[in-house]
């Protein structure tokens, strides 16, 4: 995608339009986030929502964005390094309460927040209320497929590997 032309991706994958109103899947290692979503803000996208999912692989972090002037949602994908991904409320403002609510929920920090505070949980409680148990998160791969990939990382493709077969059987 010629947007990220410039920008180190782990995956760049086409999305079916007629099917899911996406154009495109981009996974980015967190260290490039804040220059995709500069790159998006200056070609006139605005950000839709952001949510994360709590899976074996550790927290991905998916960020929505859209365009008035071309509909086609573009989402950016990102797994959190040790519960912790920048910012980018300061690119787009409409970013700050989704991800104080990423925080209280799934207790992400947002290396610089401007204001990290709160947004529905009481003040005096540990974020993270939706955790899971190890032993009721699920892969990526259990979840979505990786799609049409136009180039992929071997990081983001282990993500969707299947899983080697167990030797539990073998010599009996």
């Amino acid at each position: 995608m010629k947007l990220f032309d410039s920008i180190p991706t782990e995956a760049v994958v086409k999305a079916d339009y007629a099917k899911t109103g996406v154009v495109a899947e981009i996974w980015l290692k967190p260290s490039v986030l804040l220059k995709a979503t500069q790159a998006l803000y200056a070609d006139g996208y605005y950000i839709v929502d952001l949510l994360a999912l709590d899976v074996t692989d550790g927290i991905l972090i998916e960020y929505h964005f859209d365009k008035m002037t071309r509909p086609g949602r573009i989402k950016l994908k990102v797994m959190a390094e040790n519960g912790v991904v920048p910012s980018i409320a300061n690119i787009f403002q409409g970013a700050n309460w989704h991800e104080r609510e990423v925080r209280d929920f799934h207790a992400v920090d947002f290396t610089g927040h401007p204001n990290l505070w709160p947004l529905l949980l009481p003040t005096d409680m540990e974020p993270g209320v939706l955790l899971k148990e190890d032993k009721n998160k699920k892969a990526i791969r259990e979840l979505f497929g990786l799609g049409e990939a136009e180039s992929c990382s071997s990081a983001v493709e282990a993500l969707f590997a299947e899983p080697e077969a167990s030797d539990a059987g073998a010599g009996e």
